[in-house]
């Protein structure tokens, strides 16, 4: 197809202040909090341990199930999957793709009357840490199929006719998609640009382009993301609709390729009048971003379980090259510089796994609100996976920056080190990068804060409106503060059940006092900046990052006892939660002093300095390799001038 001068491209982005960019995703946010939060507590200085302690379990039954599954993929991941050759020829072979169809892989978290595993949230995640530390690729496939793509928006918000039509084809034959992003629109989606707009038909017409859309390019079934206009019987807004991939109108332009996930089927679409029936639109008109953010609630889990696979992985790597490998007369694990390396891939795994599978549990049970917690796992996990696969390379040394094709070649062990790295990298963007979670959690943290105090500080509230909020505050804030002087991490004896040998109650302790020393940061931060608070990102960065790793000490802790009491290495698991324990200490007392003591008011003049041109004599003496061409490619709507680069697997 190909444009013609009777359809000219004319952008409709549009063009929104940073106040409107906040209220949309402020209107996105769950507004309520229904059930108890352990990390909402945790933001708030009350250490709820009783939340996550004793850990909760699985039922036998939903066990039992998931492990007879893990056991068929784990026989599938070691006989059918060649992650190597997955990363060198960036695709995952059709054969692969459809066994794992047959398996029932696309099926895990599909309930059972749709044909689909019924796996639990821990068994689910359980198999995504197998089957990603086979590929990774494969993992992504999996994940972004199930935890955003048509199952799980469905599943929560779908009608019963629509669960009955997609659900049986997402659980065994079909691949699924999310489409959100755009070339221009990342984090930002007040700016979303994709239209959906009634006709007199009964149905909606699609027009706009998608990027990065994860599974996009052997998708059967897509749920898109597009801003329906509001006009008479049409509220609008932001609206997720279920469209087939194969629909006129629909176009594949590329496949992008990636430093890592090399067998990624990501791609760019293109939607050009396409008709999607209204029977197709998941909820109402204007529900599309509260959609989107519930479902990641959970969907986040994937994220986190295959940065645990990778730290087993990496601990294994680690262990055993470290014992072959010797300099000067020893292993060089028996080396303090590499031995610190190994220790903290250890203690973080086991860490991590922790967090996970709290979580994942506690989404299972849907007794507590967990968004805050899946968010600090995905931010958690993200974070601390990259930083373990990097430490493994360093402990290769030269080898680790050396292929495994090249190793294999010379006649070495083919360790795809640098491809974990490579693969990993990308943990820190998907899904909301870094930054944006921090912001995402920073803002659920002070969630308690705002609803009492918010119009306090915010300077577009009337006077009237601000002296109501004065008053709700000053009770508010009566009763909370004195319970933040002290509490039982001051009592000696506290949380005694944790000593078995080795002694973790000092460690709860401690993330019972910090809790409160991090709530205590937070009212003073409100207090002096106000409704300057949502600019201070470094800050609130900080302070989410304290609460990530009061939360992982619970975690470890929690875990350690769990495992004691089942008799499973409960002496071993004690230990690894206690080197955990006293290695995030360390970071978070750290933090702690970079709350106020940083360079964030230098860093902010230097930026300034840097956009202004003021450094651009640092630059010269490079040549810029850079291609040409627009930072952001062209996403005005028309027809498609590209060939069609979609490819279902069948």
């Amino acid at each position: 197809m190909s444009a013609t001068p009777e359809t000219p491209r004319s952008p409709s982005r549009p063009t929104v202040t940073e106040r409107e960019a906040r209220q949309v995703a402020e209107a996105a946010r769950e507004q309520d909090w229904r059930k108890p939060s352990f990390a909402k507590e945790l933001f708030l200085g009350r250490f709820r341990l009783d939340l996550v302690h004793p850990h909760p379990l699985p039922a036998r039954e939903d066990a039992e199930r998931g492990e007879e599954f893990l056991a068929k993929l784990r026989d599938f991941c070691e006989t059918r999957i060649d992650g190597a050759l997955i990363d060198r020829e960036a695709r995952i072979p059709d054969e692969v793709v459809t066994g794992l169809k047959e398996l029932g892989a696309f099926g895990m978290k599909i309930d059972t009357k749709y044909g689909g595993l019924g796996l639990t949230q821990v068994y689910y995640n359980k198999a995504l840490a197998l089957v990603g530390s086979a590929s990774p690729a494969i993992g992504a496939l999996l994940s972004a199929h199930q935890s955003i793509g048509v199952p799980q928006p469905l599943k929560m918000f779908g009608s019963q006719e629509q669960k009955d039509t997609f659900l049986p084809r997402c659980a065994r034959t079909d691949i699924s998609a999310f489409l959100l992003t755009e070339p221009d629109v990342g984090s930002d989606p007040a700016r979303l640009a994709t239209t959906a707009v009634p006709d007199d038909e009964g149905s909606y017409v699609l027009d706009g382009v998608k990027l990065w859309t994860t599974n996009g390019v052997v998708a059967d079934l897509l749920v898109v993301m597009a801003r329906v206009p509001k006009s008479e019987g049409h509220r609008g807004g932001i609206t997720a609709f279920v469209v087939e991939a194969d629909s006129e109108g629909v176009t594949v332009e590329n496949r992008n390729a990636f430093m890592g996930l090399r067998g990624l089927e990501n791609g760019v679409t293109r939607f050009h009048r396409v008709r999607v029936p209204a029977a197709h639109r998941i909820g109402e008109e204007g529900q599309g971003l509260k959609i989107a953010l519930t479902t990641l609630n959970t969907g986040r889990l994937s994220l986190p379980a295959m940065c645990v696979g990778a730290g087993k992985w990496c601990l294994k790597i680690a262990r055993e090259w470290s014992a072959a490998r010797e300099q000067w007369g020893k292993p060089v694990a028996l080396h303090e510089a590499v031995g610190s390396k190994i220790a903290f891939i250890a203690a973080t795994t086991f860490a991590l796994e922790a967090v996970l599978d709290l979580s994942s549990q506690m989404a299972d049970e849907n007794r507590n609100d967990i968004r805050i917690e899946a968010a600090l796992a995905k931010l958690y996990g993200s974070e601390m996976a990259w930083l373990m696969a990097d430490e493994l390379v360093q402990i290769r040394g030269g080898r680790g920056f050396e292929t495994a094709d090249s190793l294999r070649e010379r006649g070495e062990r083919a360790v795809p080190a640098e491809q974990i790295l490579r693969d990993l990298r990308i943990n820190r963007i998907f899904e909301g990068s870094t930054e944006i979670m921090h912001l995402l959690i920073a803002r659920e943290a002070v969630d308690a804060h705002l609803s009492v105090a918010g119009d306090l500080i915010d300077p577009g509230k009337p006077l009237g409106d601000k002296a109501r909020a004065g008053a709700n505050a000053g009770v508010f804030y009566a009763k909370w503060l004195p319970r933040l002087v002290a509490g039982p991490g001051q009592l000696p004896g506290t949380y005694g059940e944790f000593k078995h040998g080795t002694d973790l109650s000092p460690h709860l302790r401690y993330v019972e006092r910090a809790s409160r020393r991090l709530a205590r940061s937070t009212f003073y931060a409100m207090s002096r900046w106000q409704g300057r608070m949502e600019t201070k990102q470094g800050f609130l960065g900080r302070i989410v990052d304290i609460g990530a790793e009061l939360f992982a000490m619970s975690a470890a802790c929690v875990r350690a006892e769990l495992l004691r009491t089942r008799g499973e290495n409960g002496r071993e698991a004690y230990q690894l939660a206690d080197a955990f324990c006293r290695q995030s200490r360390v970071r978070v007392e750290e933090l702690f002093d970079r709350l106020w003591t940083n360079t964030d008011d230098i860093d902010r003049k230097v930026v300034k300095g840097v956009l202004s041109g003021t450094y651009t004599w640092l630059e010269q003496g490079v040549v810029d390799p850079s291609g040409d061409g627009p930072w952001i490619a062209d996403a005005a709507p028309g027809p498609s001038t590209h060939e069609n680069r979609h490819r279902p697997i069948r």
